[in-house]
C-alpha cells in the first residue's frame, strides 16, 4: 500500500469511527452539526477541492462536482429543515472515497504487473579500458564494442556472445521461468538477468535500437491506444453527465412549481430537491469510468506477465474477434535453422557421411553448409581439404583426405555420371560421391518448432474458424509442414508482394463478424503485419521492423502463446461487457426509483459506490491470466 492509500485509509477509518460514535453521544443544536461537518469535511476536502478546480477550470461535469453538489446540498438540506440528519452526507463521501481506495489498489496492481518490465532497464554498461572494468551509460556504448555482463547484472544492449558461458534469467521479458543457456556465438537480447558465469558481448545494436528500450516503449505508450469501448465511454460520459445534471435540476424545480400553480397544493421543496439530491449520487458514471479502462489495463498487465505485449487496448478488443489466423512460416512455425534430418542409401556408417560432407562443404558459408558442419560437432581441419570447386546450382567438388568428395544435389551427380538413389523425403537432398562411387544421400530441413502443431490445435479450440500458411518455400515443402501441423490452407512459392496480395484477397473473403490475424518475424513480413486487422510478431529474435509494424509481441517466440492471447483478449472483453451492462442497468433503473421517491440516499450509495467496488472487483479478474 502507498503512502496515498494509507492516508486515505486512515481518513475512512476516522470518518467512519466519528459517525459511529456520534450516534451514540447525545448532542444537537450547533455542536453536533459542527462535528459531523467536520467529519463530513475529514472524508470529502479533496473531492470539494477538485470540483472547485473543475468549475474554475470550465471543466465542471464529472463525478466530483456530482458528489460535491449531492453532499453539500444534502448537508444543506438537514441544517435547512434541522432535522438532525447528516449521516446520508457523510456516508456517501464516505462510501464514494471507499471505491476510490478499491480503484487505487486495483490500479496498482496492474501498473505494477506492467512495471515488473521496467525492472529490466539497465542502468550501466561495463566497457573494459586497459585492463579495468568501467561503468558508462548504455547509450554511450556504440555498435560493436566488447561489453562484459557479470553474475547478477541485467545485459543491457543486444548483441552476440564472444566469450564465456552462462544461464540467464529471462522471465522478465518471456515470462519464462526456466533459465536458457549462453554460450560462443549466439546472439542474445538486452533486458536477459546473467546468472552463473561472466559473458562478454559484442553489441549489435544502440541502446536505443535495442530489444529492452523497445520493450519499455510498447509499454509505456500502451495506454494511449484506446479501445472503441474506451471511446464509447468518454463520448457517453461527455453526453450523459450535463445531462442528468439538468435532469435533477428540473427535478427539483418543476413538481413543487407544479404543485403550486396546478394543484394549488403545498411545494414540498424538502423533498424534490432531495429526490433532486438523490438522482445526482446515484447518476455518477464512476462505475463506467472508472472500471472499463481499468479492465483492458489489467489484462494489458496480465497478458505482459505471461510475455505478451500488446501495444494498447483497441488491440486486444480486435484480438478477440479474430476468426483467420495467417502465418509467416520460417522463423515463425518453424525456428528457422536448417538441421540434419536423415541419412538415406548410405554405403558406410552415418558419422562417416557427416564427416566427409562437412569437410567438403567447409569453405561454404551457405545455410546448408554451416548445417553439416553442426550436424558434424567437431573443429573442421582445413588441411584436410584440398581442391575445393563450388559450381554454382549444383554443389562441391573437393579431396578430402586425398580422397575425390562430391558433394550436392541432383544435378552434380549427374554431371558426374553417376547413379544416385531418388529421395522421398522432403527437404533439401545433399547426395555424397565418394572415390567415384555414390555413398548415400543427406536430408536438411527446417526444424518445426516443438509447440507449433499444439499451437494450432490451441486455436481451433479457441474458435479460430481457419488456419492458413503463407511460405516462399518449394509447395512440397510448405504441403509438407501444413499438413504435419493440421493447417487448413497453404499458400506456398510466394514473394513479399505475394504474401500481401494474398492477404488482401483473404480479408475479402473472411466473415464480417470476424477479424483476420498474421503472425510472423522476419523483415519482409513488416508490410503483411500492417496490413492484417491485426499483427503479431515473434519478439525474441524477430526482426525489428516486423516488431514495429506488429501490434501484439511474442516475447518467446512461441506460438503457442496465440491462442492465449486470444483467450486473454476475450476474458477482458467479456468483463468489460459485464460491467458496462451491470453498471447502465443498475443507474437506469434506480435512476426512476430515485425520481419516484422509492430509492432514498442509501439506495444512491449502492447505485454508486456499490456499482463502482463491484465493476473494480470484476475488472481486476483480467489481471490472472495464468490458467486462462
Amino acid at each position: 500500500m502507498t503512502k496515498k492509500q494509507r492516508i486515505m485509509l486512515a481518513r475512512i477509518l476516522i470518518t467512519a469511527f466519528m459517525v459511529i460514535t456520534l450516534k451514540f453521544i447525545p448532542i444537537t443544536g450547533i455542536l453536533q452539526m459542527v462535528l459531523y461537518l467536520t467529519a463530513y469535511l475529514v472524508i470529502g476536502y479533496d473531492i470539494l477541492k477538485k470540483a472547485g478546480k473543475g468549475i474554475l477550470n470550465r471543466q465542471i461535469f464529472d463525478e466530483n462536482f456530482l458528489m460535491a453538489i449531492a453532499t453539500v446540498g444534502a448537508f444543506s438540506l438537514a441544517i435547512y429543515e434541522q432535522s438532525g440528519d447528516y449521516v446520508e452526507a457523510i456516508a456517501v463521501m464516505l462510501f464514494y472515497q471507499i471505491g476510490e481506495l478499491f480503484q487505487s489498489y486495483a490500479v496498482g496492481k496492474s501498473r505494477r504487473s506492467i512495471s515488473e518490465l521496467m525492472d529490466i532497464r539497465p542502468d550501466y554498461a561495463n566497457v573494459e579500458r586497459n585492463g579495468t572494468l568501467e561503468k558508462v551509460d548504455p547509450d554511450e556504448v556504440e555498435i560493436g564494442s566488447i561489453i562484459v555482463v557479470q553474475p547478477g547484472e541485467k545485459v543491457p544492449i543486444d548483441g552476440t556472445v564472444v566469450a564465456g558461458t552462462s544461464s540467464l534469467n529471462t522471465a522478465a521479458l518471456t515470462g519464462e521461468s526456466l533459465p536458457r543457456d549462453a554460450n560462443v556465438g549466439d546472439d542474445i537480447i538486452s533486458g536477459c538477468i546473467n546468472m552463473t558465469g561472466v559473458l562478454k558481448i559484442q553489441t549489435t545494436k544502440e541502446f536505443g535500437e535495442s530489444t529492452v528500450s523497445k520493450i519499455l516503449d510498447l509499454v509505456e505508450n500502451a495506454s494511449s491506444r484506446k479501445s472503441k469501448s474506451e471511446d464509447f465511454i468518454a463520448k457517453f460520459s461527455r453526453i450523459y453527465t450535463p445531462a442528468v445534471c439538468a435532469a435533477a435540476l428540473l427535478l427539483a424545480l418543476i413538481p413543487p412549481l407544479a404543485r403550486i400553480i396546478v394543484m394549488g397544493v403545498t411545494p414540498e421543496w424538502g423533498t424534490w430537491i432531495y429526490r433532486a439530491l438523490t438522482f445526482l449520487v446515484i447518476s455518477c458514471p464512476c462505475a463506467l469510468v472508472i472500471s472499463i479502462p481499468l479492465s483492458f489495463f489489467a489484462g494489458i498487465g496480465g497478458a505482459s506477465r505471461e510475455g505478451i505485449l500488446v501495444k494498447g487496448s483497441n488491440y486486444l478488443e480486435t484480438l478477440s474477434k479474430s476468426k483467420y489466423i495467417v502465418f509467416d512460416k520460417t522463423g515463425t512455425l518453424t525456428q528457422g535453422v536448417f538441421e540434419v534430418n536423415g541419412i538415406h542409401h548410405n554405403t558406410m556408417e552415418e558419422e562417416r557421411l557427416i564427416e566427409y560432407a562437412a569437410l567438403a562443404e567447409s569453405a561454404s558459408s551457405h545455410p546448408i553448409s554451416k548445417s553439416l558442419q553442426r550436424a558434424y560437432g567437431k573443429e573442421i581441419d582445413r588441411s584436410r581439404v584440398t581442391d575445393i570447386q563450388e559450381i554454382s546450382g549444383n554443389g562441391v567438388i573437393a579431396k578430402v583426405d586425398g580422397m575425390d568428395v562430391a558433394a550436392g544435389n541432383a544435378k552434380l551427380i549427374k554431371r558426374l555420371n553417376i547413379e544416385y538413389k531418388d529421395c522421398r523425403s522432403v527437404g533439401t537432398i545433399i547426395h555424397l560421391a565418394i572415390g567415384g562411387k555414390y555413398a548415400g544421400h543427406i536430408v536438411i530441413s527446417d526444424v518445426i518448432k516443438s509447440h507449433s502443431k499444439e499451437a494450432i490445435n490451441s486455436l481451433k479450440r479457441s474458435g479460430v474458424e481457419k488456419t492458413i500458411m503463407l511460405t516462399g518455400d518449394a509447395k512440397a515443402v510448405g504441403e509438407q509442414v501444413a499438413a504435419t501441423l493440421g493447417i487448413d490452407e497453404v499458400y506456398s512459392e510466394l514473394l513479399p508482394g505475394d504474401k500481401v496480395t494474398k492477404v488482401e484477397e483473404l480479408l475479402k473473403v473472411k466473415p464480417e463478424y470476424g477479424k483476420l490475424a498474421f503472425v510472423g518475424d522476419g523483415i519482409n513480413d513488416a508490410p503483411v503485419l500492417s496490413r492484417a486487422d491485426i499483427g503479431i510478431a515473434m519478439g525474441a529474435m524477430g526482426s525489428d521492423a516486423a516488431i514495429e509494424a506488429a501490434d501484439v509481441v511474442l516475447m518467446d517466440d512461441d506460438p503457442l502463446k496465440i491462442a492465449k492471447a486470444i483467450r486473454i483478449s476475450r476474458k477482458c472483453l467479456r468483463i468489460v461487457r459485464q460491467n458496462t451492462v451491470f453498471a447502465i442497468a443498475v443507474k437506469f433503473i434506480c435512476l426512476a426509483l430515485g425520481a419516484l421517491g422509492i430509492a432514498n440516499m442509501w439506495a444512491a450509495i449502492f447505485a454508486d459506490v456499490g456499482v463502482m467496488i463491484l465493476a473494480i472487483l470484476n475488472a481486476i479478474r483480467a489481471l490472472f491470466v495464468k490458467k486462462v
